[in-house]
């Protein structure tokens, strides 16, 4: 299995617009950060956690032959914005699968009533086959079962999601102990860090760290990252061992 970083920035992505943050200036590629998006590859499928407003580019970036479906983890614009660049793989493929809580179905519909319409689609709107998830039913995936993990982004309910030795959680503040246990033995977690102040709905980095200390993956990389975190190249170098900043086309073999 292949983990690819789409990316993994804030709402706003690094650099932000107009920001003079010497974070913003930085010349590291590590610095530049495209909304969070990361893409799960294994044998010949692909699936994608999140499309935000920078599906397009990231999928020009790290092209892909076909797109077998999108797991949405919330409703927020950083998160669904780039659902009509699904438009190519539709025109090849047809109706592209998503997984997603009944909510963000329901906001998905307010938004982008067009890809959903049943009588009078527009010729070139994309459509989608829906598939609701639920907190303790497993998704069954070809030849995988992808485990639903339950966590509060603030008061809003979020879905992360495991794909075997895999877990991807963002926009996250708080995760409680039934679904605690669906990550025994991971081998590698991916979890929210936006800065080292605290957030009233999104990990800190210190929080981060504590959560990965009480997962126990073999390996964990920190994403959902804006520009107060500091620079990569410092930041890095202040985690633990097994602790790495994600950055965005990072790949991960598992």
């Amino acid at each position: 299995m292949t983990i690819t970083f789409l990316g993994t920035g804030t709402s706003q992505g690094i650099p932000v617009i107009g920001s003079n943050h010497p974070v913003c200036l930085s010349q590291d590629p590590k610095d530049k950060r495209l909304r969070v998006s990361v893409l799960v590859s294994w044998r010949d499928y692909h699936y994608v956690i999140d499309c935000g407003p920078d599906f397009r580019q990231q999928m020009l970036t790290n092209p892909i032959d076909r797109l077998d479906g999108i797991f949405f983890t919330h409703e927020h614009a950083d998160h669904t914005a780039g659902i009509d660049d699904i438009r190519p793989f539709f025109f090849r493929q047809g109706d592209i699968p998503i997984y997603a809580h009944e909510r963000v179905i329901a906001s998905l519909k307010r938004r982008f009533d067009y890809i959903f319409a049943d009588e009078d689609r527009y010729p070139g709107a994309p459509a989608v086959q829906v598939i609701q998830v639920y907190k303790d039913t497993p998704i069954q995936l070809e030849d995988m079962d992808v485990i639903p993990i339950e966590a509060y982004h603030n008061r809003l309910q979020v879905f992360g999601y495991r794909f075997k030795d895999f877990v991807y959680l963002t926009d996250v503040k708080r995760v409680d102990a039934h679904e605690m246990a669906k990550m025994k033995g991971v081998k590698v977690l991916v979890v929210n860090a936006l800065r080292e102040e605290p957030h009233h709905s999104h990990f800190n980095l210190e929080e981060a760290l504590a959560f990965a200390e009480e997962v126990g993956a073999e390996k964990t990389y920190l994403t959902h990252i804006s520009h107060m975190l500091g620079f990569h190249a410092e930041v890095e170098k202040k985690l633990p061992k097994n602790v790495h900043l994600a950055y965005d086309n990072l790949k991960l073999k598992i």
